[in-house]
C-alpha cells in the first residue's frame, strides 16, 4: 500500500529524527492527522517559534534563547575557572540538576565517531581551547557519556588539554557504562561529579 504524496512527505520527514524508525515514523504521522487541526498547528507554531528565537551560545555553545550568551554564561555567580564539558545540552541540564556544580559548561555538540563521520573539527574543541586559555581556567571536567564514542571524546580531550597546563578530570563512575547523562538520577550524578578522577594535572596553581 502506498500513501499520498502528503502523507508519505510527512512520514519521511518524522523518518528523519533520531530515535524514530519507520513504523514509528507512520504511527507518529497517522496520529498528528487524526488529533484537532488547532492541536496540529500548536505542535508546527513551537517548532518555528524554537528556530527563529533560539539559538546556540556565543561562548559554550548551549541553548541560548534572547541573547547572545546564555543564562549559565551571563550569571556572574558561576565559577568562572572551572570548566564542564558535556555532549550536548541536554546532557547540561542532567548535571544542573544535581545543584554539585556551580562552574560553566562547554558543549562539544556531538561525542567523537570517526565512523559515523565526527571527527574533531566537527566537536568545539577548538573553541574549547580557546576559552582555558582566555578565561583562565584551572579545571576542565570531562563528562562526556560514558559509552565508547564519550571515551573516545574523553581521551581525545585530556591529548589536547594536558600540554596546556591545567588540572583535567573525568566524572566517576557512579554513571552506568553504555548509559546516557540525561537519563540518570540526580544522586547517580551527583556522587560521579563529587568522585571525578584526574586524568591530567596541571599547574594551575602556580600560574
Amino acid at each position: 500500500m502506498s500513501y499520498s504524496t502528503s502523507v508519505q512527505e510527512l512520514i519521511d520527514q518524522l523518518g528523519r529524527l533520531p530515535g524514530i524508525g519507520p513504523k514509528s515514523a507512520q504511527r507518529v504521522a497517522f496520529h498528528l492527522l487524526k488529533v484537532p487541526t488547532e492541536d496540529a498547528l500548536r505542535l508546527a507554531q513551537a517548532i518555528t517559534e524554537a528556530k527563529e528565537r533560539v539559538s546556540f551560545c556565543a561562548r559554550c555553545f548551549n541553548l541560548s534563547e534572547g541573547g547572545e550568551e546564555c543564562q549559565i554564561c551571563s550569571d556572574p555567580r558561576r565559577e568562572s575557572r572551572m570548566l564542564c564539558v558535556v555532549e550536548d545540552s541536554q546532557d547540561i541540564v542532567a548535571v544542573e540538576r544535581t545543584q554539585e556544580f556551580r562552574g560553566r559548561y562547554h558543549v562539544l555538540q556531538g561525542a567523537f565517531s570517526p565512523i559515523d563521520g565526527i571527527g574533531v573539527e566537527q566537536l568545539r574543541i577548538k573553541e574549547l581551547m580557546t576559552r582555558v586559555g582566555e578565561e583562565d581556567v584551572d579545571e576542565v571536567i570531562i563528562a562526556t557519556n560514558p559509552n565508547l564514542e564519550g571515551e573516545a571524546t574523553a581521551s581525545l580531550l585530556v591529548k589536547y588539554l594536558e600540554p596546556m597546563g591545567i588540572r583535567v578530570t573525568r566524572i566517576a563512575s557512579g554513571l552506568p557504562v553504555g548509559g546516557d547523562l540525561e537519563y540518570a538520577d540526580e544522586l547517580t550524578l551527583g556522587r560521579a561529579l563529587e568522585g571525578r578522577k584526574t586524568l591530567a594535572e596541571g599547574n594551575s596553581l602556580e600560574r
